[in-house]
């Protein structure tokens, strides 16, 4: 598997490419910002984007993934629970002091609980782990250990929850529930910072350890 992680935009989003060596189809999760260099990388691996997946509709994760999909062609896929916050992208667009809000629509189609993502080599699973926002969603690719974890789960921390549609009792549940049960040694790309794996987080993560 191809795995590029890209950071993007002020916030430095962490966005995946991931594709097939064989087929050269591919997904990007999490196309926040600097559409530019997310199709340098994709021209650089030959890659042809089938599908564009959303871990959750704040600004600094979905905001250019409409000029993504203008440029490719591939649908947007995002847990609709989120579209109160698509709704006021104007004012999430002011938390970043922007005065003009990116194109942001509804999803071309839903990511439910546990469904199956598939492209041409690669499949992975859908976990609805609602806290930080209310449809946030995790991709599991068990085949390659891989985990993009959105802002549900940091290397030390877990999303944040002061903002709208968050609520920390739903996203610790979400964290223990749906992410530690999957093995020790999955890797896990947060939304924003370094990697960690499963079994660090499980072992030495304050939000989580304190639970035990």
């Amino acid at each position: 598997m191809i795995h590029e992680v890209l950071r993007v935009g002020a916030l430095q989003c962490n966005c995946s490419i991931l594709g097939d060596e064989t087929s050269r189809e591919a997904i990007v999760v999490d196309p926040g910002d600097d559409i530019p260099k997310i199709l340098a990388l994709l021209a650089k691996h030959r890659l042809t984007v089938r599908q564009i997946l959303i871990t959750h509709a704040h600004i600094d994760h979905i905001a250019g993934a409409q000029r993504l999909k203008q440029v490719t062609g591939a649908p947007i896929f995002y847990n609709q629970a989120d579209l109160p916050l698509v709704a006021m992208m104007d004012i999430q667009a002011g938390w970043l002091g922007l005065l003009t809000p990116p194109e942001v629509l509804p999803p071309d189609a839903d990511l439910a609980d546990l469904q199956t993502v598939t492209i041409e080599g690669l499949s992975g699973t859908v976990h609805h782990t609602p806290g930080h926002t209310e449809g946030s969603i995790c991709l599991h690719l068990p085949a390659h250990g891989l985990l993009i974890a959105g802002d549900t789960l940091f290397a030390g921390s877990v999303g944040r929850t002061d903002l709208p549609g968050g609520d920390m009792k739903k996203l610790l549940s979400s964290v223990h529930e749906r992410l530690l049960t999957l093995p020790d040694d999955t890797v896990v790309i947060p939304g924003h910072g370094s990697r960690t794996t499963i079994g660090e987080e499980r072992e030495h993560n304050p939000f989580l350890v304190k639970r035990r």
